[in-house]
């Protein structure tokens, strides 16, 4: 924790706050205060100092969020209120701001003041914010010398590298010397000054010269506050000087008053050493000015380089920047008081007439080796007259600037007033040897020829290993004991280099889109010296570096075709020698892009939805986006709302509005400008009156899918219609895909793959980047591959199945494909493998099987489809918007942030007073709820006492209650089984709760209840219902358009989504940041817990619980009447679902039951209940165990046994492979000798030299005993009698076979390969499926005797003493007598 913090808590009525307070003493260590304001904080787990305020709040509010973490246990379930520094109404960010800017005084010490390179560590007394991005290390630096030799003589150039030098050692904080490079424009000026920003990136300031010098601009130095090392200015004017005071006290780094606006003043000693590139020169007034002993002028040649050879250079120089910063370090330390005694006489002589005056008279004085006052005085009025000089000096002046060029001086009357001793050393120039080279491009196709290799002899130790056919790698490495010498280089062969050993990729084509060597080579001559290859297919090029930096910081893209190749984990490089030159294995340290941290500027020709806007305005007022004004800000919101507007899409962002306003007004000089701009921004799009329906007419779709391998880029389409043709493009350009974009496209989970891979391709992705892209994608976690999504390429589809489908039908397309009984073919070809160009037709009838499919799958989802175009029309959206967003739309409409009228509380604690808002509307929704208070405490809501959630586990009553729901099973054999459900119970969860506010959760009962209203089709109530925007489907309905299960299917959609939400740990409109323990499923958990407490009392056994379900074994109708009632008290409405005659309960989630025929209900109830209407007599299996075709159809249903039900569906996330091994050899023994010594290996117990030889024969051993085929992820497979051709069904995991699950000790073949055969059954081994059957047996067995449980003798309940236990504590209105009893009873499960 920092040490100026320490966190409080607080007791309040209903818990704990927590907040943090901030100590005045001792000083801190962990903070800085600088001007009466926050300077700096030690961000201790990224080991730097920050200047962001924001980053102080962050790590405060951390620490208060791991401290609640930290203590839960003292809390004891007690509401606990985090007082955030990001809430502005916790009222901390003013006692922060508070205790920075008045309670404590300024304590710091300036950061950043010592060069910090990448291959140094930083602690916390170095007083670090940055680092350089390259180490300080020789490396060739030709490039940097052909420039400097071209632009600098050697004696100006030394001036240069010498003041470099010093920076980089840290000295120049010490010398008192600034330098001034004067010349003409366009002759070099500023190519160094940007060499010397590269070198000091994030160390360096650009200042206002002539700001420095005019004796009137208070606010001069605040460009240095930020504490540079080094202050450039390219363009600057020291010409008329009006005051060198505080130039000069910056260049002497004394104590100065700075004041930075809006802060106080504060003194401080500056660092800087100053670089000024001029046209004109710096006035000098006289010889004795602190300018003339602190200036050191820097001429350029004037020669110029050629562009060409100018560019190439400059692009070489990054790759330098290590090498450049170590020469110029030596440089300097040759001599550090080189320039101790210099004299800026080229400045004095464009700057200074009492100087030019000295070279006129320079051979006389030489001369004479001397001179008198008189005689010296006379020669200058003389020439002030000649050389019309304006302001000549008085005699007095003229004797004391005389004497700073003499060494001796004897004082008398004018002609005995004598000056001797000449001084002609301020005139010399030191002679500087210049080590300045050139050189010739340095590679070229002539270089590149078959001749031995560098890497090959320098690699040779490496692990190495040829090729497959396939081109990928044979072994996984840790299997591999080959090294590159062993090899023959010139096959293709992968080798695993070390990770500091890097390859630069060129792939640049030429104008036909083919790889071009000619681009590639000009594009790696601006590269340094190294060993270079061409690559397999002769037109791409390798260039090799050891890099010094962190390897896996480096981007992967150095520019379009131009990769960078880092070797990390088990990644090798792939590689076939053909040409290569001479030159050795170069190291580089810099020059390299890093890894991107912000994200990059939004391109504003694209606007997708009003995410993007909100996002672009949010950082906008942030100040994200160069040049960093208000003003320039104000202008970007602007124009990013009028393309906005002028999309005509929907949008609102008039949230954003006073925000904005705000944000205008604080402009320091350009407030009026910016208001009256946004007065004119238009934060909403137009309103539309009535949302213009959406388009039922689904003939003009087309179905589409891609298929994406290394080598191969395949789109399929058809459109609408049986018999309308699959058309394919195997790797289509851009332009094509740009024609399908036209389109309706519909595709199976394309809104997260399909999309993505047609839109990169569209913007010019290779193959290989479309294949890594997709790799990206699909191995990537839920949620993690966001990341690899193209924003713009969401609504590419019109719709997208998957996304529509309703949760029990979200699945894969092969499982849907099964499911649907139509025929599934898997590609057999790893989807990680080139595919022979042969093979493209396979792969294209396998993506074509794949398009009927999805079509087929949009018919068979048809009610889901139906629901999808319903709420997209009630929301205004389209159909492509996911069920989410249209469910969110619905109920809050254009709110964005509905939270803060949720309502939210501890289950556990009574409420005892409410709004009377909310009162009354919980009257109405849940009146039979609101009629009497609950508890001992006398609560206007039903609450659960002694409830506790902790830890992540909720108890209640000494239960253990499900954060989804509550399940609770005594396994047994049961009879006269009520089975009563709560009807839609997280839905009234929600609603009894109030949850949403009044207004919210009133819209989102409307759904609730409108969705029972449309099933009965009360069309009346429904014409009243959501303020009449159903009105529309009702006369649809009647039309026949579709139906009313359909549109009641459509607002089940929205109903489940929303619960869904409100658990979301993911930010949406739903999600209430304090609901830690998802209060919707808990509440009817916990309703749960009281429910089975009671029927128990009432002397039932409760057998089952599962969510919003109970089963009640030997029901009466009095205890169903009364579930139905205890029900209601807590706002829940009961359905008599079902009457199981017989059940057997295995599990908490298996059972099988038989339905009670309906005569025997109507007997016992005097009604049916609705599936005993619709099943009576029949079995219902639940759990897989009892659910598996053969063993239902075998032992209970007595139905004959089909093919289909011989058929088993498996899946796994990485791959299945059939081992067809039956008739190989057996590798088991192999293969645990192997396991066995790789484990000696490892432990050290044997050598390489045993170990390679015998791992290489076992290795070979092994892979005669296999026959692997790819299958895919998911397949339908039958299990195979021995001898018929089966094999072992695997699943891959990193190179390694298991088996796949449920499988063990069988064979199996792809149901596909059988189906059909007239023989078909007499492959299947049935043995499978008969194991199946005698675990049904015995696991009935162990509750009851199975032949009497599958026979129709009657069940015989225990006869009972009493109707019902009536507990002591029971209200005493017991009205079982009342005939209306028996009328509610019998309405409600009509």
């Amino acid at each position: 924790m920092f040490d100026f913090l320490v966190i409080s808590t607080k007791p309040t009525k209903t818990g704990f706050d927590i907040f943090p307070k901030f100590k005045l003493y001792p000083k801190s260590k962990d903070l800085m205060i600088r001007g009466g304001d926050f300077y700096a904080i030690w961000l201790e787990e990224k080991g730097i100092w920050s200047t962001e305020e924001s980053d102080a709040l962050n790590a405060i509010d951390r620490e208060l969020d791991q401290y609640v973490a930290d203590n839960k246990d003292r809390f004891d379930g007690a509401s606990v209120r985090i007082l955030h520094m990001w809430d502005s109404d916790s009222g901390m960010i003013d006692k922060w701001h508070k205790f920075c800017q008045k309670q404590t005084r300024d304590s710091f010490h300036m950061l950043d003041e010592t060069l910090e390179f990448s291959n140094l560590p930083i602690n916390k007394e170095d007083y670090s914010s940055k680092r350089l991005p390259y180490a300080l290390e020789p490396c060739d630096i030709s490039s940097y010398d052909k420039l400097m030799s071209v632009l600098y003589s050697p004696e100006e150039r030394h001036k240069l590298e010498w003041a470099i030098g010093a920076i980089v050692t840290g000295d120049s904080k010490e010398i008192q010397k600034f330098l001034v490079l004067y010349g003409a424009p366009k002759t070099g000026k500023s190519t160094i000054l940007n060499i010397i920003q590269m070198l000091f990136d994030g160390y360096y300031s650009v200042f206002d010269a002539k700001a420095l010098g005019s004796s009137g601009h208070q606010f001069a130095l605040e460009s240095f506050k930020s504490n540079p090392l080094v202050a450039i200015q390219h363009d600057g004017d020291l010409s008329r000087i009006e005051d060198n005071t505080r130039l000069n006290s910056l260049v002497s780094h004394e104590w100065m008053e700075v004041n930075e606006k809006y802060k106080s003043a504060y003194p401080h000693r500056f660092k800087a050493f100053l670089f000024l590139g001029t046209n004109k020169p710096v006035k000098i007034t006289d010889s004795k000015s602190g300018l003339l002993r602190r200036l050191i002028d820097v001429t350029p040649t004037g020669n110029r380089v050629q562009r060409k050879e100018y560019d190439q250079a400059m692009a070489h120089i990054k790759f330098e920047l290590g090498g450049i910063a170590c020469h110029c370090r030596d440089v300097y330390l040759k001599n550090p008081g080189y320039y101790d005694d210099y004299v800026p006489t080229h400045m004095m002589v464009a700057s200074n007439d009492f100087y030019n005056f000295i070279i006129d008279s320079y051979h006389v004085f030489v001369q004479n080796d001397g001179t008198t006052l008189e005689t010296a005085w006379k020669m200058y009025n003389q020439y002030c007259e000649d050389a019309k000089v304006p302001y000549p000096y008085t005699k007095r002046v003229f004797k004391e600037e005389l004497r700073t060029y003499f060494k001796e001086f004897e004082d008398g009357p004018a002609s005995k007033c004598r000056y001797t001793g000449f001084k002609t050393d301020i005139f010399e120039k030191k002679e500087i040897r210049n080590e300045t080279n050139g050189r010739d491009s340095w590679i070229s196709a002539e270089a590149l020829r078959s001749q031995e290799s560098i890497f090959d002899s320098t690699c040779s130790e490496f692990p190495a290993q040829y090729a497959t056919s396939a081109e990928t790698p044979r072994k996984s490495w840790d299997k591999v004991v080959t090294r590159l010498k062993d090899l023959d280089t010139s096959k293709l062969h992968y080798v695993k280099i070390p990770k500091k050993h890097i390859v630069i990729d060129f792939d640049l084509k030429d104008a036909d889109g083919n790889k071009s060597l000619k681009r590639n080579l000009e594009a790696a001559s601006e590269w340094p010296e190294t060993y270079a290859e061409v690559s397999k297919g002769g037109q791409g090029l390798h260039l090799h570096y050891i890099y010094t930096g962190d390897p896996e910081e480096l981007s992967r893209l150095f520019d379009e075709d131009i990769e960078i190749k880092v070797f990390t984990g088990k990644s090798s490089l792939r590689r076939k020698l053909s040409k290569c030159n001479n030159k050795p294995i170069a190291t580089i340290s810099g020059g390299l892009p890093i890894r991107e941290v912000k994200k990059k500027m939004i391109d504003m020709d694209i606007y997708q939805n009003e995410q993007a806007i909100r996002t672009i305005i949010k950082k906008s007022l942030n100040k994200e986006y160069p040049p960093h004004s208000t003003k320039c800000s104000i202008d970007f919101i602007k124009d990013t709302l009028d393309k906005a507007y002028m999309s005509g899409k929907y949008y609102d962002v008039s949230d954003f509005e006073n925000a904005v306003i705000a944000f205008a007004a604080q402009s320091t000089h350009q407030s009026d400008y910016c208001l009256n701009l946004v007065s004119k921004m238009h934060f909403k799009s137009d309103d539309v009156a009535v949302a213009n329906p959406v388009d039922m007419d689904t003939e003009n779709l087309v179905f589409y899918d891609v298929e994406v391998f290394p080598n191969l880029f395949l789109v399929c389409y058809k459109f609408r219609g049986s018999g309308k043709p699959v058309v394919r493009l195997y790797n289509p350009k851009p332009e094509e895909i740009e024609e399908i974009l036209k389109f309706s496209l519909v595709g199976y989970n394309c809104r997260r793959y399909d999309n993505h891979m047609l839109y990169a391709c569209m913007i010019g992705y290779s193959n290989e980047k479309l294949f890594q892209l997709s790799q990206k994608i699909v191995n990537s976690g839920k949620g993690e591959n966001r990341e690899y999504f193209f924003g713009n390429a969401y609504n590419l589809s019109y719709t997208d199945i998957y996304d529509f489908a309703s949760a029990g039908n979200k699945k894969s397309l092969k499982k849907l494909e099964i499911e649907m009984g139509i025929h599934h073919q898997e590609l057999g070809w790893p989807w990680d493998k080139p595919v022979p160009e042969d093979k493209w037709e396979l792969v294209g009838d396998y993506c074509e099987n794949d398009v009927i499919a999805t079509e087929e799958a949009f018919d068979y989802l048809k009610a889901d489809w139906i629901a999808r175009q319903i709420l997209a029309d009630l929301a205004g959206m389209s159909v492509n918007d996911t069920t989410n967003t249209l469910t969110t739309k619905i109920i809050f409409g254009n709110d964005k942030k509905p939270q803060k009228q949720f309502h939210y509380r501890n289950l556990a604690d009574p409420v005892l007073e409410l709004d009377p808002e909310t009162e009354a509307f919980l009257k109405e929704a849940c009146p039979k709820m609101m009629e009497h208070t609950h508890g001992d405490a006398h609560s206007i809501l039903p609450y659960f006492p002694g409830y506790e959630y902790k830890n992540g586990k909720s108890i209640y009553k000494g239960i253990e209650v499900g954060e989804g729901g509550l399940v609770i099973a005594e396994p047994g054999m049961y009879g006269n089984v009520a089975l009563l459900d709560i009807s839609s119970m997280h839905p009234h969860s929600a609603i009894a709760e109030c949850l949403f506010g009044v207004k919210y959760t009133r819209a989102f009962r409307e759904i609730v209840e409108g969705r029972v209203s449309i099933k009965h089709e009360a069309w009346d109530e429904v014409d009243q219902m959501m303020d009449g925007k159903l009105r529309p489907y009702i006369d649809r309905v009647k039309a026949g358009e579709f139906s009313s299960d359909d549109l009641a299917n459509a607002l089940k959609t929205a109903i489940n989504s929303v619960y869904g939400l409100t658990k979301a740990n993911f930010d949406c409109a739903f999600r209430d940041v304090r609901n830690k323990d998802n209060i919707v499923a808990k509440r009817g958990a916990l309703f749960m817990v009281d429910l089975a407490e009671e029927v128990r009392k009432r002397g039932f056994i409760v057998a089952h619980i599962k969510t919003d379900s109970i089963k009640i074994p030997d029901a009466t109708p009095e205890i169903i009447q009364f579930v139905m009632d205890f029900g209601e008290r807590y706002g829940y409405s009961f359905e008599h679902e079902a009457t199981y005659d017989r059940m057997c309960l295995v599990n908490d989630a298996v059972y099988i039951a038989k339905y009670k025929d309906a005569e025997e209900c109507q007997k016992m109830y005097g009604y049916v209940p609705k599936k005993n209407a619709k099943k009576g007599g029949q079995w219902d299996a639940t759990g897989k165990q009892f659910q598996v075709p053969y063993v239902f159809k075998t032992l209970f249903s007595k139905e004959s046994i089909e093919f289909d039900d011989m058929c088993e569906t498996f899946s796994v996330k990485s791959a299945l492979y059939l081992d067809m091994n039956e008739k190989l050899p057996d590798a088991s023994m192999l293969e645990k000798k192997l396991d066995k010594l790789e484990t000696d290996y490892k432990k050290g117990k044997i050598s390489d030299t045993l170990f390679e030889p015998e791992a290489k024969e076992l290795i070979e051993g092994i892979a005669e005993g296999h026959d692997y085929h790819f299958v895919g992820k998911v397949g339908q497979f039958c299990p195979i009698l021995p001898g018929k051709g089966g094999g072992l069904l695997r699943r891959e995991q990193n190179g390694n076979y298991y088996a796949a699950t449920g499988t063990t000790g069988y064979r199996w073949l792809e149901s596909e390969s059988i189906r059909g055969l007239p023989d078909a059954e007499s492959y299947i081994d049935k043995s499978y499926y008969n194991k199946l059957v005698d675990d049904a047996v015995d696991a009935i067995s162990k509750y009851c005797d199975f032949e009497w449980f599958v026979s129709d003798d009657p069940y015989i309940p225990t006869p009972r003493d009493d109707f019902m236990n009536i507990p002591e504590d029971a209200p005493e209105e017991v009205p079982w007598d009342d005939v209306a009893f028996h009328s509610r009873r019998i309405q409600r499960v009509l």
